[in-house]
């Protein structure tokens, strides 16, 4: 049965959002949301700007200042300026590595040493930090996968093992009956509920982390407001794709840990 999507993105929605509400009035749940959801993306990006002079515990600390700076600004934020979520963060981002630079700077002329020195090139050219295409597909693919996982915990397990193997695996509707223990068109009966469950856990992403009308539309140019077999498509390569960011994330913990004690003691 193919089911289309048409009200993904939603008209809502004063911008005194229920996630910023929860936000100004800080509430820790509403932080540590933020932080799962863009933790990743605010990491990668400070990578890739420090060009390889940035620690991993370093990347920790300023991406939890980056964040903890957005709260802390948050009654500035006015989307009804046209101001991207996205955007608004990687401002805040660029800010906090800067002082970071400042102060290493500081620190290199106070005690004689020559300071670092650095130009514009070490975040691109322009004054204000730019959203690339890479950025932006990691900041969609954030939302997509904070839907993934409410649709997950609110799934039975089977159901969501189903749709996983089906769409994130492409294994086919028999091998995976086999794996589960079920019949083939039971599959994809469990493929269908998560999937009816994944379209409403992303209309309520949109809700909680889409401010402007042209965020608002970001699903639907990433095809998932189409019919089932293009939405799991859709779905799963959005999915592969953050699945790398978060193993690059855990590889390179990895390399930390095992560089602070290569003989592998906690």
């Amino acid at each position: 049965m193919v089911r289309a999507v048409s009200a993904l993105s939603t008209t809502m929605h004063q911008v005194d959002t229920a996630f910023l509400r929860r936000l100004r009035a800080r509430e820790e749940r509403a932080w540590f949301e933020l932080w799962e959801a863009f933790g990743p993306v605010v990491r990668g990006t400070l990578y890739r700007w420090g060009n390889g002079r940035l620690g991993e515990e370093t990347l920790r600390d300023l991406t939890q200042d980056t964040l903890a700076a957005l709260t802390d600004s948050i009654e500035r934020f006015d989307p009804q300026r046209g101001v991207r979520f996205s955007t608004w963060l990687l401002a805040i981002a660029k800010h906090v590595l800067g002082d970071e630079m400042d102060r290493r700077y500081a620190q290199k002329r106070g005690s004689g040493k020559r300071g670092i020195s650095l130009d514009d090139s070490w975040m691109g050219q322009a004054r204000e930090a730019q959203p690339d295409e890479l950025y932006e597909r990691r900041v969609m693919s954030a939302k997509v996968h904070a839907a993934i996982r409410s649709a997950q915990k609110r799934s039975e397990f089977v159901h969501f093992e189903a749709y996983r193997l089906r769409v994130l695996e492409s294994r086919g509707g028999r091998e995976i009956g086999v794996l589960l223990g079920v019949s083939e068109p039971t599959v994809t009966r469990h493929c269908q509920r998560v999937r009816d469950a994944l379209r409403e856990e992303l209309r309520s992403a949109i809700e909680q982390w889409c401010f402007t009308d042209d965020e608002r539309h970001e699903p639907e140019r990433a095809g998932l407001a189409a019919e089932d077999a293009s939405f799991d498509d859709a779905l799963g390569e959005i999915w592969r794709a953050q699945e790398e960011i978060l193993a690059l994330d855990l590889q390179a913990q990895r390399a930390a840990n095992a560089a602070r004690d290569p003989r592998g003691r906690s």
